[in-house]
């Protein structure tokens, strides 16, 4: 998601292309050795397999809304850190607890949200509209996507979360907005043998 809103963003022309990670095509294994998505490979023969790479090779290319400099790249940094490396494994644990049974759903949604979702209250209160100000940033753009995933865990029970009215509001611009709109309006064809998963 995140790869695709950047890319769009910036204006890059790619060929993107379903897969099915349950049966991977030897294309992509033959492209990633991880055999991970999003894989994004580049004209000059380059591959790019983490969506944060993906993300910073469109808007060095064309940033139009100014992301990468909305805010210094280490406040930015900092914020998808944090997401990455300690939120998603969190976020992991509330979305699938059958594979995590040692401890219920609401334990690791409790430390998501003391982790990361009630700081970014505290910021979104502070800052208005954007995570660093009225200008949508990296940061944003790298964090919403999974902040929704969370949000759709538990739909109902996260509408009832009076206490993060700014990072809700923050929430439902994103949704709201053209941008993620015509992202989950594209229709990613089937793959077909001999082509990448996503060319540029």
């Amino acid at each position: 998601m995140r790869a695709r809103l950047a890319l769009r963003q910036a204006g890059q022309r790619v060929e993107l292309r379903e897969v099915a990670l349950r049966a991977k095509p030897a294309e992509l294994l033959a492209a990633s050795i991880k055999g991970t998505v999003p894989v994004l490979l580049l004209p000059d023969g380059g591959m790019l397999e983490q969506s944060l790479d993906i993300m910073r090779w469109a808007l060095a290319r064309s940033d139009p809304q100014g992301w990468l400099s909305a805010a210094p790249a280490a406040e930015q940094a900092r914020w998808i850190e944090l997401c990455d490396a300690r939120f998603k494994p969190l976020l992991d644990r509330y979305k699938y607890p059958e594979r995590f049974p040692a401890e219920p759903a609401q334990h690791h949604r409790e430390a998501a949200c003391a982790l990361l979702l009630r700081p970014l209250e505290q910021a979104l209160a502070l800052s208005g509209a954007w995570l660093f100000g009225p200008q949508c940033s990296l940061a944003d753009m790298a964090l919403l996507p999974f902040v929704r995933q969370f949000a759709a865990v538990d739909a109902a029970w996260f509408e009832t979360q009076t206490e993060m009215p700014a990072l809700r509001a923050w929430l439902q611009r994103f949704v709201e907005g053209d941008l993620f709109k015509a992202v989950m309006q594209e229709r990613l064809p089937p793959w077909v043998p001999g082509q990448a998963p996503v060319y540029g």
